[in-house]
């Protein structure tokens, strides 16, 4: 079912069902309730309502894993797609199943950072969390055999050190999660070389 293409479904101002929905397809994911209420900023029980509203319409779904939209993604105009900074990686232990510590940290809160969810790209599977003050997320995936963290590469960041410094928390928290099954001398935090260490594609 297509909602009314005069909806301002852009605009900040306009109805709270088109700004979930255009959330939800732009992050491509499954987003958890509270990550979706940071992200737009609503109140939790008119964010209800309107999600509520989208499920009976068949255009959202709803399932453990939070929220994810059952419409095609709207083309993304590649200047203005979410570039990210790769921060740091630690190398995943030969015997080590890194999905089984993805699985371990999601849905989890750690510290000043909250959960939001999963966002799939072409090239990667990232899990994401906000900064607690809503200043930012940090993002952690699987890419070339390591744990890799990144974070939005945003010039409206007050704070570029901050996000760094959330991004090394989730990733010891990471480090953690590998331990019941990895010696710590097979764990090497490294930080990320912007020239060698490639980010996960931008959607398009």
């Amino acid at each position: 079912m297509e909602r009314p293409q005069n909806a301002d479904a852009t605009s900040p101002s306009g109805r709270l069902d088109d700004r979930v929905l255009v959330a939800l397809q732009r992050l491509n994911g499954r987003i958890a309730f509270n990550g979706l209420r940071r992200t737009l900023g609503a109140h939790p029980e008119s964010l209800s309502r309107a999600l509520h509203r989208l499920e009976r319409e068949g255009l959202v779904e709803h399932s453990a894993g939070g929220y994810r939209a059952l419409l095609d993604a709207p083309k993304v105009d590649p200047a203005s797609a979410m570039s990210l900074r790769p921060i740091a990686h630690v190398r995943i232990p030969v015997g080590s199943v890194p999905e089984s510590v993805l699985a371990r940290l999601s849905g989890r809160w750690f510290g000043n950072l909250r959960w939001v969810g999963v966002i799939d790209r072409p090239s990667q599977r990232l899990f994401v969390w906000a900064r607690r003050d809503g200043s930012g997320y940090v993002m952690l995936g699987i890419h070339g055999g390591s744990l890799r963290v990144y974070v939005p590469e945003s010039p409206r960041d007050p704070d570029p050190a901050e996000a760094e410094d959330a991004a090394y928390e989730l990733l010891g928290h990471a480090v953690g999660a590998l331990r019941p099954t990895s010696r710590d001398d097979d764990l090497v935090m490294l930080r990320a070389d912007p020239v060698a260490t490639e980010a996960p594609a931008a959607d398009n």
